[in-house]
Parts: structure tokens; sequence; C-alpha cells
């Protein structure tokens, strides 16, 4: 967060184990033009945990500070949750105001545009098995047609998500314990022509596979 202040107007919290509607950034971008007001602190575009939470960029110093005095104490999105109700509750009232005044700094839009697909969870020994029921389906590949081809690769596969089911647009290729020098390599029978590069078979297989 502290790195990204000065890269933009706006920072996004994702993970590396979410799934996104396409367009998302345009989706987002349509969103903040359209509200009314600018009072918020941050918006979410995903109802778990930290996933899809939007903040400006002028605000992250503050937001940063409060969660490096107690990230070891409480999850990120907890900590979230505590920032709102220091700027937001009055201690002389209720909760039902509380969580009135809180609901104007933080704005969620629907249906959410980000899904956790990972199970482990911040706290030590947790699983995470909560999902997004906002999402929708998740769409875990996009159906494809490719040019006939030879596969071959050392990877080895989990289950049925095998490489020949992805290049053939039926499933994603999932290949356990990559390491250095894997490979997965392409033989066409005919000359491709892909993004400028010209694939064929014979002296050129180790260039292919450079590219690749």
């Amino acid at each position: 967060m502290l790195y990204a202040q000065e890269k933009g107007t706006y920072y996004v919290q994702l993970e590396d184990d979410i799934v996104a509607k396409p367009g998302y950034s345009q989706t987002m971008k349509t969103y903040i033009r359209s509200l009314a007001s600018d009072d918020w602190l941050f918006l979410e575009f995903s109802q778990l945990g930290f996933i899809g939470k939007m903040f400006r960029a002028r605000d992250l110093p503050m937001i940063a500070e409060f969660f490096l005095m107690f990230h070891k104490d409480k999850p990120i999105d907890w900590l979230l949750d505590h920032i709102l109700w220091v700027k937001a509750c009055n201690p002389e009232k209720d909760e039902k105001d509380c969580n009135l005044q809180k609901g104007l700094l933080k704005l969620r839009y629907k249906p959410s545009l980000f899904q956790h697909v990972g199970l482990h969870s911040s706290l030590s020994g947790k699983l995470q098995k909560l999902k997004d029921k906002d999402f929708g389906k998740v769409p875990l590949f996009a159906a494809h047609s490719n040019p006939p081809a030879e596969l071959s690769s050392s990877l080895k596969h989990y289950q049925q998500h095998t490489l020949e089911r992805a290049y053939e647009g039926q499933d994603f290729f999932w290949g356990l314990t990559p390491t250095a020098k894997d490979f997965i390599l392409l033989s066409f029978p005919q000359p491709r022509t892909v993004n400028g590069y010209l694939f064929r078979s014979g002296k050129h297989r180790d260039q292919r596979r450079q590219v690749l």
C-alpha cells in the first residue's frame, strides 16, 4: 500500500487465488463515476475478507499505518472494520447509528466482481471454505478452438485437468509441483503464426520451446 500511494488515484486489494469477472476494471471505473457522493472510505467489489476492496491512494498512509500496528493481532479485514468504527461510531450513540454511519463510509457494489477459490486462511491452521454467493458461477476457463498440434510436457497433471483437455478448450490445465527446466511443448504439423512468431517443426523446436 505504501509503495502504491504515489502510483495512481486508486488502490485495489486483490489476491493470487481469486477469479475475476471479465471487464472488472472498466466496471469499477464506471461505478466510481456513478457515485453521487465522494465521502466514502472504501468500496467493496467482493463481500468476503479483504478481497476487492478499493481505496483512494491519498488514504493509504493512514490505513497502512493502522495495519502495521495491529496486523499481528487480527486479520486485515477485521482491522478494516475497526478503522470504520473509529472514524464513524460515536460511543454516546447506539449500535444502529454506528452501523448506519459505517455504511456511509463503505459502499458495496453488486454483483461481486471477484471470487475466492483458495482454501487457506490467513489464520494459522484454518481453512476458508466460504464463497461469495453474489459472484455466481465461477468460470475457471474459457472454451476455445486451437489448431491441431502434438502436445507434450514434463509436468504431471492433477485429476482430469490434462494439457490435452485444456488445449481442446474443454478444461483448464493443472500441473503439479513445477520445477526448473519443466516445459510444455506444442508441435504443429503445419507452420503457425502466433503473435508475430512463426512456429514450425524440426530444427525450430528449441526456439519454439523458448518462446512458449
